[in-house]
């Protein structure tokens, strides 16, 4: 049995970006995904969010959409640690990778790679009604391209900002190490 959250240890990285322990724990929750849901993670990098939503999502799928290679053989390297079968890993940019023969019913955005406004308008014609979709922001342009593409669609939306401080020894002394702060912006198709 796996306990979750997952600490960021315990994943396969390479030098690819990961979503961290507790804002990964933030954004699943914020998620919410169910143990059918079929599950779109974009910009997936190591799968540390996708591995999450497969285990939540048991019975379900999980797509994780990636562009670099290296990170996508990272993604296969941790279905294989956490024996997860229901991760579907795919190779190439958002949103021109993206199917339009999927269903999901959640979607998570951890990057773009410039095409943001295309792939949140893909996402929200797609998505199941009453889908959950959940992208966080760690840079100014995605934080304020993100909310227009809301406001815009009068699309209701959450935004909450997490900062997290490590505490590490430096020269003997405890001290908190901030890490980066990341918006994490939730909405809904309507039903």
């Amino acid at each position: 049995m796996i306990n979750r959250p997952i600490p960021d240890s315990e994943f396969i990285r390479g030098d690819a970006p990961m979503t961290k322990e507790e804002i990964r724990t933030l954004s699943i929750s914020k998620l919410r995904p169910c143990r059918e849901s079929i599950i779109l993670d974009i910009g997936a990098g190591t799968g540390s969010v996708s591995v999450e939503c497969a285990l939540a999502a048991d019975l379900g799928k999980v797509y994780a959409v990636e562009r670099d290679a290296s990170s996508i053989t990272l993604i296969k390297e941790n279905m294989k640690k956490f024996f997860l079968g229901n991760i579907e890993a795919v190779h190439g940019d958002a949103p021109g990778v993206l199917s339009k023969d999927w269903i999901f019913d959640r979607a998570f955005i951890g990057g773009s790679g410039g095409s943001l406004n295309e792939i949140l308008a893909w996402v929200f014609q797609r998505i199941s009604p009453g889908g959950i979709v959940v992208l966080t922001a760690v840079t100014m342009g995605t934080l304020t391209g993100a909310y227009e593409f809301f406001r815009k669609g009068n699309h209701p939306l959450e935004i909450i900002q997490a900062s997290v401080s490590r505490v590490e020894n430096v020269k003997g002394n405890m001290m908190f190490r901030p890490q980066t702060p990341v918006f994490i912006m939730t909405s809904s198709k309507d039903a």
